[in-house]
């Protein structure tokens, strides 16, 4: 079953700590076999949304996005990334 990777970011403290961040987390993600489907400032929020950049990645399973959030690689892009964002990440199943 489909999982997907769910990332708000409430608030960017470091701009270029974040872009550092991104130059290592994309190339990891992929190559764990993730898909980004979105990312961006939301075009309209309803119901309390917030005007946050999200990113929505999709996995082949749940197991697939958790193997690719503890991957060598992607805990490098983390450690990059080093406090330089607030951020949310959930990974829920597809339906």
């Amino acid at each position: 079953m489909t999982a997907y990777w769910v990332s708000n970011y409430r608030e960017v403290l470091d701009a270029d700590k974040l872009a550092a961040y991104a130059e290592l987390a994309g190339p990891a993600i992929t190559a764990a076999g993730g898909r980004f489907i979105a990312r961006g400032l939301p075009e309209k929020t309803y119901e309390h949304g917030l005007e946050q950049r999200t990113v929505l990645i999709e996995f082949d399973s749940g197991e697939a996005a958790i193997a690719a959030h503890d991957s060598p690689a992607y805990q490098e892009a983390l450690a990059a990334l080093d406090g330089g964002a607030v951020r949310d990440l959930r990974i829920v199943p597809g339906v």
